[in-house]
Formats: C-alpha cells, sequence, structure tokens
C-alpha cells in the first residue's frame, strides 16, 4: 500500500514549530485566520489530506497511520525533529497516531473537535458511496448545517463560502478514500501509551464531536485534559480564531510534562 503524498502549507512565522492539521473537507487554509494570530510565536507548517487543497489527488486506499507517516515525512523534510501539533477532526485523529506511534517527535498535542473513533465504519462507508456516486458538491448543504455554529454564516459568510467551496473542489475518489480511512481508524487502545500533554478541545455546537467524546479520549491519556470552545461548532479555527489563538498560546505554553 502507496503511502499517500501530502503537501505541506508555510504559514511562516518563528519560534517553536507548531504543525496544523485539517478537517476531513477542509484545505489547510482552515486555519489561516489563526495562524496570523500566532504567527509571531510559532513556526508553521500546515498540511493538505490527499486530494485536498493543494495535494495531489490519490486512487490508493491509506489510513489514518499512513497519514500520520506521511506528516512525519513532511516535518522531516521541513527540518523538525520535535514540534507541537494541533489537529482539527480527521486532523486531530491523525495527531493520536502521531502521538502513538511517534512520541519522541511530539511535545504538545492539542485535539480539536476529534476522537480516537469518529463516527461508525458503516456510516463512512455509505458517505463514501455518496460521493463516488454524486460527487463532493452533494455534501455542501449537510456540512453547511454541521460545520458550523448557530448564526456564523450570516455573520460571516465569507469565510464559510471560501470553505464549503473549497469543499466542492475537493477530489471525489480521494475524499472517500478518507472515509475510508475513518471507517477503519479505532485509536482507543493506544491512548494510554501517549506522553504528550494533551488537551481535547470540543466546541459548544459540535455534533459530531461532544463533550462526552472528548472527554473519553482525555480520560485514556495520561496527561490528558478537556475544555470547550465557546460559540463553536466544528470547526473552531476559522469559526473563533482569536479563542483558538489564545488558547494554543496558553496550552502550549506550558511547559512539557
Amino acid at each position: 500500500m502507496t503511502t499517500p503524498i501530502l503537501v505541506g502549507s508555510e504559514f511562516g512565522g518563528s519560534g517553536s514549530a507548531l504543525v496544523l492539521g485539517p478537517s476531513l473537507g477542509t484545505p489547510a487554509t482552515l486555519w489561516q485566520r489563526t495562524a496570523a494570530l500566532i504567527a509571531g510565536e510559532f513556526h508553521l507548517l500546515g498540511w493538505d489530506l490527499p486530494g485536498h487543497g493543494a495535494s495531489p489527488a490519490t486512487g490508493e486506499p491509506f489510513t489514518v497511520q499512513e497519514l500520520a507517516d506521511s506528516v512525519i515525512a513532511l516535518a522531516d523534510d521541513a527540518g523538525l525533529t520535535r514540534f507541537d501539533y494541533a489537529g482539527v477532526s480527521l486532523g486531530g485523529q491523525v495527531g493520536l497516531a502521531l502521538a502513538i506511534q511517534y512520541p519522541q517527535r511530539i511535545r504538545r498535542l492539542a485535539v480539536l473537535c476529534s476522537s480516537a473513533k469518529i463516527g461508525s465504519a458503516v456510516a463512512w462507508e455509505d458517505r463514501a458511496a455518496m460521493v463516488r456516486s454524486q460527487g463532493t458538491p452533494s455534501l455542501v448543504e449537510g456540512s453547511a448545517t454541521r460545520w458550523f455554529a448557530p448564526g456564523f454564516i450570516e455573520r460571516h459568510p465569507d469565510r464559510a463560502s471560501s470553505l464549503l467551496i473549497a469543499l466542492s473542489d475537493t477530489d471525489d475518489e480521494s475524499y472517500a478514500l478518507c472515509c475510508g480511512a475513518l471507517a477503519s481508524a479505532d485509536l482507543r487502545d493506544g491512548l494510554a501509551d501517549i506522553t504528550a500533554p494533551t488537551v481535547v478541545w470540543y466546541g459548544e455546537h459540535d455534533t459530531i464531536i461532544t463533550a462526552d467524546d472528548a472527554q473519553a479520549v482525555a480520560a485514556r491519556v495520561p496527561a490528558g485534559s478537556t475544555a470547550m470552545i465557546g460559540g463553536t461548532a466544528h470547526l473552531p479555527p476559522i469559526e473563533h480564531p482569536d479563542a483558538v489563538a489564545s488558547a494554543l498560546r496558553e496550552f502550549l505554553g506550558r511547559e512539557a510534562a
């Protein structure tokens, strides 16, 4: 099985290294507004899922662990031997895989709106089948409801539309294969092996990952904790970049245990 090729997105900045992972259906620019607020304190490297943003499309199946392996390859290319990591949804699950398999590489881990197991295999398989038959534009209406807190689209139509257009532009088969990776991923048994200080953030209005989901992950991680990001649903870095930037500064400024 071929490891997927991921393309990194340099957000610039200086200071300690922070790698940023995206959610399914979104490009690395999900992080752009938050990145602009913290670029003076961190050297920021984002990445795109296969067939999303700048990453090439693929027709080869892959796993969440293989995505984590590819992030390590990107970090190696960027000269990052040890780094902090923050990821949303699928990107957050990749962060858990990184912390389990590469403990020497991850200083601190921030998991946003994600879990060790997200949804059911059947639901992901059904979504993959839908995308293969109808394309990623068929996901836009449902994603607009799930991704954003009530009133966000009306207050910030430009932010919402940029992500929904990117979703429509995502390669159909690559998206379906991401669904396949999520269907097979279950990292719960490895959470106790995570040594990095870890915070699991959940959105106040998120219907995909609840407070209970976040707490279930943090309870299994030896140095795990949870916190809510108010006023957000599933994509806090674009919904409330000020709050995410502040939370990252506070969490990543702490001394690692």
